[in-house]
């Protein structure tokens, strides 16, 4: 490749028909580097290969992968600077354009073309959304915000990382990196689009800032990935930090439009072994093995669908202890006393579940301060006193 065609934007355009591929690179070759693919898979494999291609227009009806899957790897994708990759799906004359376009565009691709005009829009489209890209990088270039959830971006984090991990090996500090990854989002992301996984997001995003120091750093890596930073700190209370985190997410299902979303998610703690952390890429690569890895069973409730979250309040009036009776003198004429039956538990009150709301919620918030196999515990304990 001529050094002219590498300064070129690139371009990868997929279709199953080799027409179409040759009708496009004839179009665009005069002012783009144009790459193609015969499906979703060989474009999948490119664009793991080449960061360098800015503008991606694919075929919808293809074997082995369509173009709707493609998009949901792409808008999926964590670490490969591929979310924001402008996505233009392509449909015949064949299918239903209104339903096509609709489809496409809830499902987070960025335009939509027909084949009917390929020959006179595929150039100013292509001019359009390169454009869009290039000023859209070097602003992300020059900026360390994730603009939906305010926390770092991966460029910030990445600098920011790089500087902690410096600073703990010379003071001889610990340092420890949390990751936290929201399950289902691509397949959410399909069926209910952009505005719901938005909502998710920024509600995850809001758990973690709250748990974080004034020292640590909070970023967001991809759709529904976070990264946090924490200085100074150890496994173990990491770890509850995390466990705290999976309680809170569990307790509270959010609600958008009428319709409740249970979350559920992954993390992974690792800790600064200074003389192994040679970066933050590969501190980031690590914690990724670690998350990537089966999930274990844990002590977690998980709330369905269609049921109220678990209120702990129940436990402290389960278990209060009132205070004993003043003896009172025995009464010379007085009955025997009649056999005591055992009586039904009562339900504690709306009104004593609505006065100690307050103390579990503040309960819930200080697990961090405990160790994980204590966090678990109480968890399993609080869980055990309401389900009684």
């Amino acid at each position: 490749m001529n050094g002219e065609a590498r300064s070129l934007t690139r371009i990868l355009f997929v279709d199953d028909s080799k027409v179409m591929l040759k009708t496009a690179a004839k179009i665009l070759g005069a002012e783009f580097d144009v790459i193609t693919a015969v499906d979703g898979v060989d474009a999948w494999e490119k664009l793991e290969r080449d960061p360098d291609v800015q503008v991606l227009f694919t075929d919808i009806n293809m074997p082995r992968c369509d173009g709707y899957e493609l998009l949901k790897k792409v808008r999926s994708a964590n670490g490969l600077g591929l979310h924001d990759l402008p996505v233009i799906l392509v449909t015949g004359a064949d299918e239903d354009e209104s339903a096509a376009r609709q489809r496409a565009l809830d499902r987070g691709a960025t335009d939509f073309l027909s084949k009917r005009f390929l020959s006179t829009e595929l150039l100013p489209r292509a001019r359009a959304h390169a454009k869009h890209q290039r000023i859209t990088m070097q602003l992300q270039a020059q900026s360390t915000l994730d603009l939906l959830t305010g926390l770092d971006n991966e460029h910030g984090f990445i600098h920011r990382l790089e500087q902690d991990i410096a600073y703990a090996r010379r003071h001889g500090q610990g340092l420890a990196l949390l990751r936290v990854q929201i399950d289902g989002l691509a397949t959410l992301l399909q069926d209910r689009g952009n505005a719901v996984v938005e909502q998710i997001v920024l509600h995850v995003s809001q758990l973690v800032r709250k748990r974080i120091r004034d020292e640590d750093t909070a970023a967001r890596l991809g759709l529904g990935s976070f990264a946090v930073s924490l200085p100074g700190g150890h496994e173990d209370g990491i770890e509850a930090m995390a466990a705290n985190l999976h309680s809170q997410a569990a307790f509270n299902v959010l609600e958008i439009d009428g319709q409740r979303f249970p979350i559920t998610l992954r993390t992974a703690v690792i800790s600064a072994e200074l003389e192994v952390w040679t970066s933050a890429a590969e501190a980031l690569a690590r914690s990724q093995a670690v998350l990537d890895r089966p999930r274990q069973p844990g002590p977690v409730p998980v709330v369905p669908k269609t049921v109220e979250p678990p209120q702990p309040a129940p436990a402290f009036a389960a278990t209060r202890v009132p205070e004993p009776a003043m003896a009172q003198p025995p009464m010379r004429d007085a009955s025997p006393p009649a056999p005591v039956r055992n009586q039904p538990r009562q339900r504690p009150t709306q009104e004593v579940l609505r006065k100690t709301s307050n103390v579990v919620q503040r309960l819930l918030s200080s697990l961090w301060v405990f160790g994980a196999r204590q966090s678990a515990r109480l968890v399993r304990f609080l869980k055990k006193l309401v389900d009684k």
